[in-house]
């Protein structure tokens, strides 16, 4: 198994997908580069104790792939980086792996965008029995792609050793809220939480620092107001593994990060913001009636609660029996011949967008002839199956 990231997030997600893999699998790990690679310290932080992978071009994954012949590719990338690696840097491989791709986090409501960038994929991994419901509809509704399969979401580890936390962890979130003056009124309450317990930590645990890069853009950095501010209060700042800090954590709030989820495995007393509402522009619509939304004033007198448990079992705590996802690569691995995933974009319609994410890649015209070399006798292969 092979597994490309291109960003700090999915980086993450692949690491620990890969480690929930049978034992006996073979496994690689990778970075392709593009504009939003991690640097070594988030490659770092993501992989945990397992030996850094490297960060490398799409020629180099394409020879990587070429070279170690995996059975499958992880594509655990941004939708358009996904769409141009299978349609095209890995087009050709023979024997034509199996190709797999997925969402690390939270993906309700599920979203046609999300379906038609991974459509060329032969394995579609999401977290939840309504999150695979809802991208069943979508593929039902639009064609292409392959099989969904449901995952727990692998990072979802209880706490070794409970209780004793003195902290209160805010995970930031790059995209939610967009307005300064949120975040801004957002650390503000932090500093009045501190203020009013000073015998609890409070610490904003970052995605990033400054000046590096993440899935996300992110325009106003929380480091950075909190210094234009003035730093009111006595909070602090910190990067590294969300695990780590929740080991330590007496209570968690975000807007809408899938650290929340952590924070329920981690027994850890938590808040969901809803100051700024609850929608999927927020990305918080999954958390209704989960008993967690709270607001600023609640979050500045300490209002930590616990996630009601039948909205933990619809939502990303099934039984493990449940999940399918490795059984289904296992069948698409040893079925011997298939037809491959058919990609939605792969029109003239889309063109356009393909180039744009092509040169985000470096993709170099050599490997596209490539590619359309390999249309051409993957089109025979298929004539001779049927």
């Amino acid at each position: 198994m092979l597994a490309v990231a291109d960003s700090d997030s999915y980086l993450k997600w692949a690491s620990c997908l890969l480690e929930d893999l049978p034992p006996g699998c073979e496994t690689d790990l990778a970075v392709v580069r593009t504009p939003i690679a991690p640097s070594p310290e988030q490659i770092a932080a993501a992989v945990g104790g397992r030996p850094a992978p490297p960060l490398m071009p799409a020629r180099a994954v394409r020879r990587l792939a070429e070279r170690t012949r995996p059975d499958a590719i992880i594509v655990a990338c941004t939708g358009p980086v996904v769409d141009v690696l299978v349609a095209e840097a890995f087009a050709g491989l023979w024997p034509r792996p199996v190709f797999v791709t997925g969402l690390p986090g939270i993906s309700v409501p599920a979203t046609e965008k999300a379906w038609l960038f991974r459509s060329g994929c032969d394995l579609f991994v999401v977290h939840s029995e309504r999150e695979v419901a809802e991208f069943g509809g979508i593929a039902a509704q639009l064609g292409g792609g392959g099989a969904v399969g449901l995952a727990r979401l692998p990072f979802l580890r209880p706490r070794a050793v409970r209780g004793g936390g003195n902290r209160v962890v805010f995970a930031t979130q790059a995209k939610v809220p967009r307005e300064r003056e949120d975040r801004e009124r957002i650390l503000l309450s932090l500093a009045e939480l501190a203020a009013r317990r000073p015998d609890l930590d409070v610490v904003v645990k970052l995605r990033a620092l400054e000046d590096e890069r993440q899935t996300h853009n992110e325009r106003f950095h929380y480091q950075r107001l909190w210094r234009e501010l003035g730093e009111p209060g006595r909070v602090a700042f910190e990067v590294g593994s969300m695990h780590d800090q929740l080991a330590q954590a007496a209570g968690f709030v975000t807007v809408s990060s899938t650290a929340a989820l952590e924070a329920i495995a981690q027994d850890v007393p938590l808040l969901v913001l809803s100051d700024f509402g609850v929608s999927a522009e927020m990305i918080n619509l999954v958390f209704e009636d989960s008993g967690l939304l709270g607001t600023l004033d609640e979050l500045a007198g300490g209002g930590f609660r616990a996630a009601d448990a039948r909205w933990c079992a619809a939502n990303y705590f099934h039984p493990a029996e449940r999940n399918d996802w490795a059984a289904l690569l296992g069948g698409l691995v040893a079925g011997g011949p298939r037809v491959p995933a058919r990609s939605l974009l792969d029109g003239p319609e889309h063109a356009a967008a393909r180039r744009r994410a092509r040169m985000r890649l470096d993709v170099p015209p050599t490997m596209l002839r490539v590619g359309y070399r390999a249309k051409r006798r993957m089109r025979r292969y298929l004539r001779a199956l049927s």
